[in-house]
Order: C-alpha cells, then sequence, then structure tokens
C-alpha cells in the first residue's frame, strides 16, 4: 500500500514527537515507588552520609523513599557496575565521587565506561584534602616542609588510604610538581593511615578534611596547607599548596549520577530538586563540616568537572606508574 507524501510527512512528524512525550509523561509520573542511592564505600564515612543527606532531602521533597545502598568493594567500582547496568528509569542513582575519575585509568577490563554509561545529575560539593604532618616534623610551613624534604630524599614517608586512592595520586602530584622524594606507604582506608601519622610511623598525610579536621584542633597533626584553589572557611589560617607551589589543586567532589538513557526530564527534576536542598542551611553547614564546599549547578557543568578531572589523573596515574592493588 502506498503512502501519500503528505501522510508520511504527517506520521514522521507524529513518531518524531513520541521520545518527547513519553519523556515528559514519564517524568511527571516520577517517582511512583521507592528508589535507591547506591554508594561504592562503607556506611559512616563522609561519602556515605553525603548520599544519605541527599536521600532525605529527595524523600522529603518528592514524596516516595530514596535509599541509601551501600556497595563497598574495588575503590567503588562493584557500586558503579550495578548503576551503569540498571534500567534507566530515575530508581537507580549512584554517588559519584572522586575515585570515578580516576578508576578508568587505574583499573583494566572494568564491564563499563563510567564516561559513557552514567549520565551526571549534579555535583553537589568540592571535597578538600589537607597536607599534614606528624607534631615531631620540623616544619611549620609547606615551604619548610619541601625544603626539609629535599634535604632528606627517600626517607620521609607519606601514608594514603591505598594505591590509587585520591590521596596517593595528590600526594604524586605534589612530588612531580616540587621534585620532592616522599615514599608512599599504603593502608587498607584513610582512617587507618591518620592513626599511623598520629603516632608516628609516617610523617605526612594528604587527608581528607573529614578524617583530619578534629586531629587539627586538637593539637595532634600540624596542618601545611589545603589542596583546594582558596582557603576553607573551617581552617581560614591554612593556606592552599598553590600558594607556594603554582598550579597546584587536588580537590575532590561528591555527586549524583544515573544509568546513561535516563529520561531528561527525570534527571532535571533531580537536578532542581538537590540544587534547592545544597540552598538549605542544614544541608550546606553539614556539607562544610565534612569537609566540602557546596557546589550545585547543571548536569553539563558536573559533566565537565568529571571529564577534566578524569583526563587529569590519568597523566598523573600515567607518569606516576601507578597500579591498582
Amino acid at each position: 500500500m502506498k503512502i501519500s507524501r503528505r501522510a508520511f510527512v504527517h506520521l514522521a512528524a507524529g513518531s518524531a514527537a513520541l521520545p518527547v512525550v513519553s519523556s515528559g509523561a514519564f517524568a511527571q509520573a516520577y517517582p511512583s515507588k521507592p528508589a535507591r542511592i547506591l554508594v561504592g564505600f562503607p556506611a559512616g564515612g563522609a561519602t556515605d552520609i553525603q548520599a544519605r543527606l541527599a536521600a532525605e532531602w529527595l524523600t522529603e521533597r518528592l514524596g516516595q523513599q530514596f535509599i541509601v545502598e551501600n556497595k563497598p568493594g574495588a575503590s567503588g567500582n562493584i557500586a558503579t557496575d550495578t548503576v551503569a547496568k540498571a534500567a534507566p528509569d530515575g530508581y537507580t542513582l549512584l554517588q559519584v565521587v572522586t575515585p570515578h575519575a580516576i578508576n578508568s585509568a587505574l583499573y583494566s577490563n572494568l564491564g563499563f565506561d563510567f564516561m559513557r554509561d552514567i549520565a551526571p545529575v549534579i555535583c553537589a560539593a568540592r571535597l578538600a584534602y589537607v597536607v599534614v604532618v606528624n607534631p615531631s616534623v620540623p616544619a611549620n610551613t609547606l615551604p619548610e616542609f619541601i625544603a626539609y624534604a629535599k634535604a632528606n630524599p627517600g626517607k620521609i614517608n607519606y601514608g594514603s588510604a591505598g594505591q590509587g586512592t585520591p590521596q596517593n595520586i595528590a600526594c604524586e602530584l605534589f612530588k612531580m610538581m616540587t621534585g620532592v622524594n616522599l615514599v608512599h606507604v599504603p593502608y587498607k582506608g584513610g582512617a587507618p593511615a591518620v592513626a599511623d601519622l598520629i603516632s608516628g610511623h609516617v610523617q605526612v598525610v594528604f587527608a581528607p578534611l573529614s578524617e583530619s579536621i578534629q586531629q587539627v584542633k586538637a593539637g595532634k597533626l600540624r596542618a601545611l596547607a589545603v589542596t583546594t584553589r582558596a582557603r576553607l572557611d573551617v581552617l581560614p589560617d591554612v593556606p592552599p599548596v598553590a600558594e607556594f607551589v603554582p598550579g597546584y589543586e587536588a580537590s575532590g567532589f561528591a555527586g549524583i549520577g544515573v544509568p546513561k538513557g535516563t529520561p531528561a526530564g527525570i534527571i532535571e527534576l533531580l537536578n532542581k530538586e538537590l540544587n534547592a536542598g545544597l540552598a538549605n542551611p542544614r544541608i550546606r553547614n553539614r556539607i562544610v563540616e565534612l569537609g566540602g564546599t557546596p557546589l550545585g549547578g547543571t548536569p553539563a557543568e558536573f559533566g565537565v568537572i568529571l571529564a577534566e578531572a578524569t583526563d587529569k589523573w590519568a597523566k598523573v596515574i600515567k607518569a606516576a606508574g601507578i597500579k591498582a592493588e
């Protein structure tokens, strides 16, 4: 049966409009059942707490339960693989953090491509690391520490949460840009590294603010610098590394992603509500307490952050010869 040109144009126009209508209708009905936010790290840490803040806010605003589900292991890759292969319907979300920008260069044969398979929703916060030393180290400023390290090559140990973690890579970037020779001592987590720093088994750690600020305030550790471009309100007297090492920056991030192919209307709704949450003083203050700077913005802006971080850390990993444990 032949179809007239006029009828064909009419049918084609109608079919082209269908995905938009379906997406809009889907977004209007969303959420109609509980959703989950997967966290690739254990419960109780800063990553988990930030996810729970988002879940609590979305539950209040959207009238359905958003439940945090912890799937720790392989530096977040187990949770990422689950989300990447989940139905793109807005009911499976991922807490996206700095290791996601590192893992593609660190691990081979992953069952997913993070930049391809996870769609960004929002970058909720920028996260700071603090260069902290044991009080026995004869350095009160970062330039003094650099001079001390250059006078003692290979004799100063730095701890991290493990091979290929943000703390490890942040310090390796510091080594490249300053020419110091520090020996890496990897631990199974950030807390043991900080504990050994306090006891003097290692001399320096590029520690997440959430894992070190109380020890700094108690005088158990000495803060020499922060890795962000600007000073932090919670440590106003501690300068950025970049004041002494021009161009250095090693901040992390925390945000939300969803499986690629999730309807645009759902991503826009989640982004809108999470931006509203970041304007709430209670949530903003809690993020600051966890060592973050509330950010927000569009999905596209988070996409740029992820792309830039992925490219940057891949270069450091290659130059430093870092291998996954």
